[in-house]
């Protein structure tokens, strides 16, 4: 059957219906027929006596495009043709209004034998709701479909002023009603059908009722997202659900298996999906509303109401919508740790008012959600999955050796799922230059993988290279292995079994230990700029909390915001945040000792590199050395390296004229020193005739010498 037809049976259907409620209600307007009521009646309601005239004569009304006319009343009640009008006596008028009504009642039968059924019909199949309970809706809508029935409402109360339905008259008016019909635990109340507008000292019966506007549209034939859940849900678009890997497919399998069990514990209207990805939690829903038929709406955590009587009312409310339209919610909880307890509180108030099928997405399993069964697990794609991904992407563009040796690299680096990776090749086979794509890949990876890390960590530019590193043949050793470590980290773990092995500590940890100025960060930053990755140096001051719990979770969105691994992760001081655990002798002792083992823990999980910086290397927690894979220390550079240093320090655009460059060196400086001396003689240079001279660098030497306490043997200045 096509819309339109549909539309029209619906409508046929409605106004079907309003012609038997008008005359149910005429009929109990009408007195009783009997002298003695009669002579106890007061004063005669107008409907006693019904005005005929003649055969032809019908009331007429339109409703929904269909002409409604009263049925020719019997033979024995008509008037003889060519009468004049007649006043039917009461017992002839109650006869024809029972007629009257079984025909009407009739035509309502007739339209309701359409398939599908009229939209009324459904919804109380739908809602399980009795005859009693769907006329009562019908007279809650018809105040809304036909204005002109309030004075019907009325006369069939009996009280000029209650021009509206109330349960009192539904009650009065339908067969079979009950009292569990009013409870609010029942469909008319519980899930929002009409709402009861009680004034302070009006009983509940007595109380108009009003029909929800959603339901009103719903009978019409209108069957749209109710406006008040459009407003904080949005749709899912069903392609969402593409890009899933068969590790991911496992987990679209489970839950199917529980939404079609036939254990009811087994079968929970809600599914927590756990794990580290928000976007393969909501592809995996996708794919099993897909695989029922449902469209998928998504929720924000901050849109749930934090007061618990509207969490529940919104619960309700979706609860209707799901019997009312094929749709299903996710609840993005993925801020669920660092929320509010109202939040927490809002959320598990939703899911025990039980809004039918619904996700919850966490980044860890939620025990405390009533009704949730337990938590799916959803990962990104393995790392075998991500290269065959990288591999197929390339294939064809280019040589299969290249390709094999470019998805290995970017699949032992980047942690991404399958429609990352398909953005990643979009963007790269885009990109215009010299590079090759497997080269424009990483590119496009790292932009995609930069962290958000604005309020805990700054990124630093790096500029610089290996040559300008002064360090030790040992320490510099050190560094290219770290660098070997990042790049081959794919072939030990996955083609070579390493990871079948390890449950974890696929991450690396590195240290540098040694005094300040020294090239501790001028090293991160040439392993940054080595590996192509970003660089960003903790802001200890904005991760540090004095509050309990706050430090652990800024480690934790630390951590979460890098897992992709385009980034590394700069502990600058760390001795600050990686300091040694005490006695515990009161609260303090034992709060701050947790907050060193969480961190113990992260580093241990944590899969990208992360390189903390110390000049006191003592202070360190042992168990932090167990956990480090790589110590490199930055000793105090010795003449031959400070005169390499002051060789390196100066730009090539720079003018200099007759420097002394063992002269300088015999100076006791770190590199950092030399730096801030080499850039203070510039401007120096800048402010005189554009040169850097021996004098202006002597002088610029003296200055540092005495900012940091040092002596100045002027006998070196000769």
């Amino acid at each position: 059957m096509s819309a339109e037809s549909w539309i029209a049976d619906n409508n046929r259907y409605l106004a079907a219906s309003l012609q038997w409620l008008r005359l149910r209600l005429q009929e109990l307007a009408t007195p009783p027929s009997s002298p003695a009521a009669a002579q106890a009646s007061p004063a005669p309601i107008a409907t006693t006596a019904v005005v005929v005239a003649g055969p032809a004569a019908a009331p007429v009304r339109t409703w929904f495009g269909q002409k409604q006319a009263a049925p020719a009343p019997s033979p024995a009640a008509a008037p003889t043709a060519g009468s004049a009008d007649v006043l039917l006596p009461p017992e002839a008028a109650a006869d024809r209004d029972a007629q009257l009504l079984d025909a009407a009642a009739n035509e309502r039968e007739a339209a309701a034998r359409c398939d599908p059924p009229p939209a009324l019909l459904l919804l109380a199949a739908r809602l399980r709701l009795s005859s009693f309970e769907r006329d009562t809706l019908l007279m809650c809508a018809a105040a809304e479909l036909d204005p002109a029935i309030g004075p019907l409402f009325a006369a069939a109360a009996g009280h000029p002023a209650r021009s509206y339905p109330t349960f009192a008259l539904a009650m009065h008016a339908f067969d079979e009603p009950t009292w569990d019909s009013l409870a609010p635990q029942h469909p008319l109340r519980g899930l929002r059908l009409v709402e009861v507008v009680q004034a302070e000292a009006t009983p509940m019966t007595a109380s108009p009722l009003r029909a929800d506007e959603r339901i009103v549209n719903y009978i019409k034939g209108l069957n749209a997202l109710d406006e008040r859940l459009a407003a904080l849900a949005s749709a899912v678009p069903a392609a969402r659900a593409a890009g899933l890997s068969a590790s991911q497919r496992t987990a679209v399998d489970d839950a199917l298996a529980r939404l079609r069990s036939d254990s009811p514990e087994a079968r929970a209207p809600t599914l927590v999906l756990a794990g580290p990805d928000p976007a393969s939690k909501l592809a995996v829903a996708t794919a099993v509303c897909q695989a029922i038929d449902r469209q998928l709406y998504r929720l924000g955590l901050e849109a749930l109401p934090v007061q618990r009587a509207e969490a529940e009312n919104l619960a309700r409310l979706w609860r209707r919508e799901s019997a009312l339209l094929a749709v299903a919610l996710y609840v993005d909880a993925e801020g669920l740790d660092g929320a509010s307890a109202e939040a927490g509180a809002a959320l598990a108030a939703f899911v025990a008012a039980g809004p039918a099928l619904v996700f919850v997405g966490v980044r860890d399993g939620v025990a405390s959600l009533p009704g949730a069964s337990p938590a799916i697990d959803v990962g990104r794609p393995t790392a075998d999955e991500q290269r065959a991904s990288w591999n197929e992407l390339f294939a064809g563009a280019l040589p299969a050796d290249q390709a094999a040796a470019g998805a290995r690299r970017l699949a032992g680096q980047f942690d991404f799922n399958l429609d990352d990776i398909a953005l990643a090749a979009s963007l790269a086979q885009q990109a215009a230059g010299d590079a090759t794509l497997a080269d424009r890949a990483w590119d496009s990876c790292r932009s995609l993988a930069r962290p958000r890390l604005d309020a805990l960590a700054q990124r630093i530019v790096p500029k610089a290279t290996w040559d300008d590193l002064v360090l030790s043949d040992e320490s510099l050793r050190l560094l290219n292995q770290i660098v070997a470590h990042v790049r081959g980290r794919f072939q030990v773990f996955e083609d070579w079994g390493y990871a079948r092995k390890m449950a974890r500590g696929f991450g690396l940890g590195a240290l540098f230990a040694g005094e300040s100025g020294t090239g501790k960060t001028m090293a991160a930053e040439v392993l940054a700029n080595e590996l192509r990755l970003h660089l960003y140096r903790i802001d200890l001051s904005a991760v540090v909390s004095k509050y309990i719990g706050e430090t652990e979770k800024n480690l934790r969105r630390l951590f979460d915001a890098a897992e992709q691994g385009g980034a590394i992760l700069f502990f600058d001081e760390a001795d600050a945040l990686f300091g040694k655990r005490s006695e515990v002798k009161d609260s303090h002792d034992r709060y701050a000792n947790i907050e060193i083992n969480y961190l113990l823990q992260r580093m241990e999980a944590f899969g990208g590199l992360a390189v903390l910086a110390t000049n006191m290397k003592t202070a360190l927690d042992p168990a932090f050395m167990r956990r480090l894979r790589f110590v490199v220390n930055f000793p105090f550079p010795g003449p031959a390296q400070r005169q390499q240093m002051w060789r390196k320090v100066f730009p090539r655009e720079l003018p200099q004229r007759d420097l002394d460059y063992a002269q300088l060196a015999r100076f006791n400086l770190s590199g950092g020193n030399i730096h801030s001396i080499a850039l203070n003689a510039a401007f120096a240079a800048a402010d005189r005739d554009g040169v850097i001279t021996q004098p202006l660098l002597l002088s610029a030497v003296r200055t540092e010498l005495r900012k940091l306490d040092k002596p100045v043997n002027e006998a070196e200045f000769r």
